[in-house]
C-alpha cells in the first residue's frame, strides 16, 4: 500500500484500534469486536501473543479492514511483520533504517516522535506520517494544535492519552487520525466478556468522528 493510499484511509476512518494482549484468542476477540464496532484500521502490537500469526489470520477473517502492527523496535521485527501480512507499521521511536526498509517494500511506516526535531526528522526520511507519543505528557490536543503552525504539512497521529471523550479534540486540533488502545477496551468490560458494550462504545466513537471523515473520492 502506498503512502498516498494509507493517508486516504486515515482521512476516511480517522481512528485506529490498537490491540495488545497476552493471549492470541483475546486479541482476536478484541479485533473482531473492533471491526463490528466500525473500526476498520486495526493494529496488533508486535509484543502481543503470536502477533504475526494473528495478523495473517485477521487479514483473511476481516477483508474489509486494514490490519497492521506496532511496537516494532528494529528492522528484523519489521521484516517479520511484513512477511506476516502487516499492511502498516508503527514504531515507538524514529529509526532511519526501519523507515528505509519499509519504503523499499512500499509499506507505510509511522515512527513515534515527540519533539518537533524528531517529527521533522522522521518526515524528511520518508515516514508516511508521524505518531506523536505519548501526547498526554506534553499537553494533549493543545500540543497538536501548537504544532500546526510550523509543521502543519506533516500528518500527525497522537496516541497515549487519547480517550473516547477527547478523540474529537485531537482531530479539531489538526491530527489526521488518533490511536486508541486501553480506552477502547476497558479492563472491567473485557474481564466480564461484555463485548456488546465495548462494541457500542466504538460505534459512538465512530459517530462522533464522522464529521471529520473524508471519503477517498473527495481527496486527491
Amino acid at each position: 500500500m502506498t503512502n498516498k493510499a494509507w493517508l486516504s484511509k486515515l482521512r476516511q476512518h480517522r481512528a485506529i484500534a490498537v490491540i495488545r494482549a497476552s493471549k492470541m484468542e483475546l486479541a482476536r476477540q478484541m479485533a473482531l469486536t473492533a471491526a463490528s464496532g466500525g473500526m476498520q484500521l486495526i493494529e496488533i502490537t508486535w509484543n502481543s501473543d503470536r502477533a504475526g500469526q494473528l495478523i495473517s489470520q485477521l487479514r483473511a477473517e476481516l477483508p474489509n479492514c486494514t490490519i497492521g502492527t506496532g511496537t516494532l523496535f528494529n528492522v528484523q521485527q519489521l521484516q517479520q511483520a511484513i512477511a506476516c501480512g502487516a499492511e502498516f507499521l508503527f514504531a515507538p521511536h524514529v529509526d532511519i533504517a526501519m523507515i528505509q526498509a519499509a519504503l523499499e517494500q512500499n509499506i507505510p511506516i509511522i515512527p513515534g516522535a515527540l519533539s518537533p526535531t524528531e517529527i521533522v526528522t522522521a518526515w524528511n526520511h520518508g515516514a508516511s506520517c508521524v505518531k506523536v507519543f505519548p501526547v498526554d505528557a506534553v499537553g494533549g490536543a493543545s500540543y497538536i494544535k501548537s504544532l500546526q503552525g510550523p509543521l502543519g504539512a506533516i500528518p500527525l497521529i497522537p496516541t497515549g492519552g487519547v480517550t473516547l471523550d477527547n478523540a474529537k479534540e485531537f482531530l479539531q486540533a489538526g491530527a489526521i487520525a488518533v490511536g486508541l488502545s486501553s480506552q477502547l477496551f476497558p479492563q472491567h468490560l473485557v474481564t466480564q466478556n461484555n463485548w456488546s458494550v465495548i462494541c457500542q462504545q466504538m460505534q459512538r466513537l465512530i459517530q462522533q468522528l464522522g464529521y471529520f471523515r473524508v471519503e477517498a473520492d473527495n481527496f486527491p
